[in-house]
């Protein structure tokens, strides 16, 4: 429950609210992290917020895409390089990335869920041979809102996956199609029966993503999601994180929609 001390080793604006911090241990750093985890980020004086991993480095860094939506985060936000910070965890379970070895991927983001499986994509990456056709999909407000566009204009260009992005308002240039990030699924080719799939977004567009991937016949089981709500302590003690018989900091945030799907279809749950 102890943070340990890091310090903002770079900043980079992402978008008008979101900027993305790298982070390097003052002394010994956290525990390795998994794609998906989330590690609980304090700022001195205001307080802490849990925030997924969008990138690992080998000698402890961590890096966290934040966007400014109450106290904490807009502490964070505003943090420099060469100030301090303190982190707690990896906590929470993860995206299987190795167990989708031989199967096709999807992953389909929306907004700032594309931050936690920046990760993902990085392992089917470095690990690309063991995996079938790879698409990413992912939905944001405008172009403009777009997270690591160039990122993944490199994950097209350079490593052959299937990127395609859509907007919810497009602005006078934007070429691309206007809508839901399900329009996606018809422009990508996967085998439904082989392949698996990793959500992250807001959770009415998982629950959307999840329905018509199983619909057209994709192992629930194989599709897993991100899920989010008020986490406080990251270790079960507070139940402010609690989905049904589920508390999201030990039993999620990852979670396979084979498991959560009653749950999620109940209203204000």
């Amino acid at each position: 429950m102890t943070p340990v001390p890091y310090r903002v080793r770079s900043r980079r604006p992402d978008r008008a609210d979101t900027v993305t911090l790298a982070l390097e241990p003052v002394s010994g750093p956290c525990p390795r992290s998994l794609p998906g985890q989330f590690t609980m980020v304090y700022a001195r004086g205001v307080g802490e917020i849990p925030i997924s991993l969008s990138g690992r480095g080998r000698t402890g860094a961590l890096v966290h895409t934040i966007r400014d939506v109450g106290a904490v985060s807009r502490a964070l936000c505003r943090k420099r390089p060469g100030d301090l910070v303190g982190v707690r965890g990896p906590y929470g379970t993860a995206f299987d990335v190795a167990g989708a070895a031989g199967l096709d991927v999807i992953v389909a983001a929306g907004g700032l869920g594309l931050a936690p499986l920046r990760t993902v994509v990085r392992d089917l990456i470095a690990h690309r041979s063991r995996y079938g056709r790879i698409s990413v999909i992912a939905g944001t407000r405008t172009p403009m809102t777009l997270l690591y566009p160039r990122e993944l204009d490199r994950w097209r260009e350079t490593h052959g996956i299937d990127v395609q992005v859509i907007v919810d308002h497009p602005d006078h240039v934007w070429q691309g199609p206007v809508g839901l990030v399900t329009k996606l699924i018809d422009r990508i080719v996967f085998a439904p029966r082989r392949s698996a799939a990793f959500v992250c977004g807001p959770e009415i567009m998982m629950r959307a993503v999840a329905d018509d991937l199983t619909a057209r016949g994709v192992p629930a089981r194989r599709i897993a999601l991100s899920l989010e709500r008020n986490m406080k302590c990251g270790v079960g003690r507070c139940g402010h994180c609690q989905l049904g018989p589920l508390l999201l900091c030990l039993d999620g945030p990852v979670v396979d929609y084979e498991r959560v799907s009653g749950l999620l279809a109940v209203k204000e749950l």
